[in-house]
């Protein structure tokens, strides 16, 4: 909508949000308020909402979140939405609020101003489609699953340093549920000792961890399972500890299964599967995530920067009389932005270009992670080309691309001679 279409608005609108109770301000294109109303999180409560909405058609809606119950809601009862990052919001109240006053009321009434001044250069939120919805639901969820995996890994490795030293020598990898199973089988070092070399190699056999380089040294070092263990109290204690975290970890990766084959099956359901999954090193774990994150809202991004924007790639410049500078861009989907950094990490071991293009930067002095940016900012240009003409990664087809434009990169990986 354009600078005169919105000025020909006659109602805007703002809800400020919390766990237990809305305020709603309504104002008119002057500026004046002709409705302040509070309503409960409740069903009685929401359809108090949409009575008001009835009375004002199209009704633009400006509010600090894009997802959850509430925005919900809001399509329910057909409004228009128009999400506000909390950064901008706080600095729209302080427009209004310079001496810091704030409560609920003032916070609707500061948004709606700000929609009905403001709102001409915002866009309007979209409904997610179902499936991409449930996709990233799932994903989400399973992102924190594997987070609250990897803190209790981290109190069971304390636990372990405390009382059983020999366990941290026999297994580095303890995200790996055999290594949880020695805690079971042998819940503290004495036991492990006394259990003897046939019940070792049964063991190590019996999970699959019997390997030929390893198996002596890991022999060695149950043999004197009890040397440096902690003390009687420390081991009673901690090796109740550690067991009842193994029990919790095997659960957990038991639903972590279950988040797994469900993504795989919505993933593969859904039309841009084959664009997504086609992406070198993006592996059946991170193309569900990514294409979660981004949609299939064509409309969403009018160019490749604003995916950049959004998956924090691009920099943010900082420039003022003669100071000019970059830096790193933190206001972005912290989601999308570490699952493009997974990738691109992984698209140089299946990638030649993304190869040489990564190491031409680490040349020039980049950091890591640096490096690593600025192949997601070339990755992200690429996948918003495929992602609006609905086409399919194809290396040879960007390799004569990269031909046609006399890319630098091709210096760095000559073509191999057929």
């Amino acid at each position: 909508m354009n600078a005169t279409e919105w000025n020909q608005q006659p109602y805007f609108a703002a809800l400020d949000w919390a766990r237990a109770h809305h305020d709603v301000v309504v104002m008119d294109r002057l500026g004046q308020v002709k409705e302040m109303i509070r309503f409960g999180h409740t069903v009685e409560g929401w359809r108090k909402f949409q009575e008001l909405a009835r009375r004002y058609p199209a009704l633009p809606v400006a509010v600090e979140t894009s997802q959850g119950t509430v925005v919900d809601q809001l399509f329910a009862a057909q409004v228009r939405v128009y999400p506000v990052n909390p950064k901008a919001a706080e600095r729209y109240r302080e427009r209004q609020a310079p001496s810091g006053v704030k409560d609920d009321q003032r916070d609707a009434w500061s948004l709606a101003d700000a929609l009905r001044l403001d709102g001409h250069t915002w866009r309007a939120l979209s409904p997610q489609d179902p499936m991409v919805a449930e996709l990233q639901l799932l994903c989400r969820d399973e992102i924190a699953l594997i987070e609250q995996r990897t803190a209790f890994v981290n109190q069971l490795q304390q636990a372990l340093h405390e009382y059983y030293p020999a366990a941290l020598q026999a297994f580095a990898n303890w995200t790996c549920p055999a290594a949880w199973e020695l805690v079971l089988s042998f819940p503290t070092p004495a036991a492990l000792e006394q259990a003897g070399r046939r019940r070792w190699e049964k063991f190590l056999h019996t999970h699959r961890l019997w390997r030929k380089d390893t198996a002596e040294e890991r022999m060695a070092i149950f043999a004197r399972a009890t040397a440096l263990s902690g003390t009687a109290p420390t081991v009673a204690a901690k090796s109740l500890l550690a067991v009842s975290l193994v029990r919790l970890l095997r659960t957990l990766e038991a639903q972590l299964d279950s988040y797994r084959e469900r993504i795989t099956a919505v993933f593969a359901r859904h039309p841009d599967h084959d664009l997504f999954g086609s992406l070198p090193g993006i592996g059946p774990k991170l193309a569900p995530r990514l294409l979660a994150e981004i949609g299939d809202d064509r409309s969403r991004f009018v160019d490749a920067e604003g995916l950049q924007c959004v998956a924090g790639t691009a920099p943010v410049t900082f420039q003022s009389g003669k100071l000019r500078f970059q830096k790193v861009r933190y206001a972005c989907n912290d989601t999308l932005r570490a699952t493009v950094h997974l990738w691109v990490e992984h698209s140089r071991d299946d990638c030649a270009w993304a190869k040489a293009y990564y190491q031409r930067h680490r040349e020039k002095g980049q950091s890591h992670a640096c490096a690593l940016r600025c192949l997601g900012q070339r990755w992200l240009k690429i996948l918003w080309k495929m992602w609006q003409t609905r086409t399919p990664y194809d290396e040879a087809r960007h390799t004569r691309n990269q031909t046609e434009h006399g890319s630098w990169i091709l210096k760095l990986n000559p073509a191999p001679a057929s």
